[in-house]
């Protein structure tokens, strides 16, 4: 088997992500194929599959446009794979589309978190594996319906599969930019990330909880925590917004008059958006912690150190009980 120009696109985990870029995909003309749990599947063949995002863009796919399956269907030859699981199911989805797909297929993967490529290919090893990156939040609105609600360009290590695919990127208005790695810009993500389970737990809107100088102190203290470990590691974590990474939780501990002056780019984020952990946390699902926090702990504990704060507030979303918890209760639990 080959991967022809024509061969399709397939989608390994069709959740907010998956849908999200997929869909953008396969509203600009790219064959598609989504492959994902029944719950969402389900949504896709009554309601269709619609991407919007906070610049004003709506695009709706029919059901019957849709090309969707539980398992990845006997014989496809994908020329790309997006790789979008949960980061706790990383190694059953991939022995599965090492089971599949033809040997050499480039899988790119855009999961939260450092070590998920490395997972991936200790599991299918005769498969590429490229990492990438989303930095943009990603909520599902309703049956079928994915919104972007922050913004920023994709990034993944350069590959001449994901070269090829540039075009079918830049058609579908997705931004994708090409590293030739990606781990400093994975850990300057991460430390972004680290607000997922502080939204979670506000049961607000990102927006209205950034607003909020009690979480954002919150916050400041679990990236306070991964920045230590991050210079015990001889590890520089890349910018990804406006300041660098060093000097974020000084932003964050600003009152909010000032706070909303300076951290107007930050700011840039629609009422619907929220974090994927909130959306789990309401679901019932399992959460990605382990792939935040959990990450902060292990790098600290590699070196000698503990990332207590870290570790708080993992116990705090693993032991979520339905209710949301207001700042001043999570700095206590936090000790701030």
């Amino acid at each position: 088997m080959t991967h022809g120009a024509g061969a399709p696109i397939l989608v390994m985990g069709a959740g907010s992500v998956g849908c999200w870029i997929g869909g953008a995909l396969a509203a600009a003309g790219a064959p598609v194929v989504f492959v994902g749990r029944p719950r969402v599947l389900d949504a896709l063949a009554q309601a269709g599959l619609t991407v919007s995002d906070l610049d004003g863009r709506r695009e709706h796919l029919a059901p019957a446009s849709l090309r969707v399956a539980a398992e990845v269907p006997a014989g496809l030859a994908p020329r790309l794979v997006l790789f979008t699981v949960k980061s706790g199911a990383t190694a059953q989805a991939a022995a599965q589309l090492a089971s599949a797909l033809p040997a050499a297929t480039p899988v790119l993967s855009l999961q939260n978190g450092i070590g998920n490529t490395e997972r991936a290919r200790a599991a299918a090893p005769g498969l590429v594996w490229l990492p990438g990156l989303v930095p943009y939040n990603i909520a599902e609105l309703g049956p079928g319906h994915f919104h972007r609600g922050t913004g920023g360009a994709l990034a993944a290590e350069d590959h001449p599969a994901l070269r090829a695919a540039l075009p079918d990127f830049e058609r579908a208005r997705l931004k994708l930019k090409l590293h030739p790695d990606l781990r400093a810009l994975q850990w300057g993500k991460l430390l972004m990330n680290l607000n997922n389970p502080v939204n979670a737990l506000s049961g607000l809107p990102l927006r209205a909880q950034l607003l909020d100088r009690g979480y954002r102190v919150c916050l400041a203290a679990l990236q306070a925590e991964a920045l230590a470990a991050l210079k015990a590691a001889g590890i520089e974590p890349a910018q990804i917004g406006a300041l660098p990474p060093r000097r974020v939780p000084w932003l964050l501990r600003l009152p909010t008059p000032i706070f909303k002056r300076v951290a107007a780019r930050m700011l840039r984020i629609d009422d619907a958006a929220r974090s994927s952990m909130a959306d789990d946390l309401r679901l019932g699902r399992p959460t990605e912690i382990d792939a935040f926090c959990g990450e902060v702990v292990r790098l600290a504990a590699a070196h000698g150190a503990r990332a207590p704060r870290n570790e708080i507030i993992s116990t705090l979303i693993d032991a979520w009980a339905g209710q949301p918890m207001p700042a001043p209760a999570l700095r206590r639990a936090l000790r701030l």
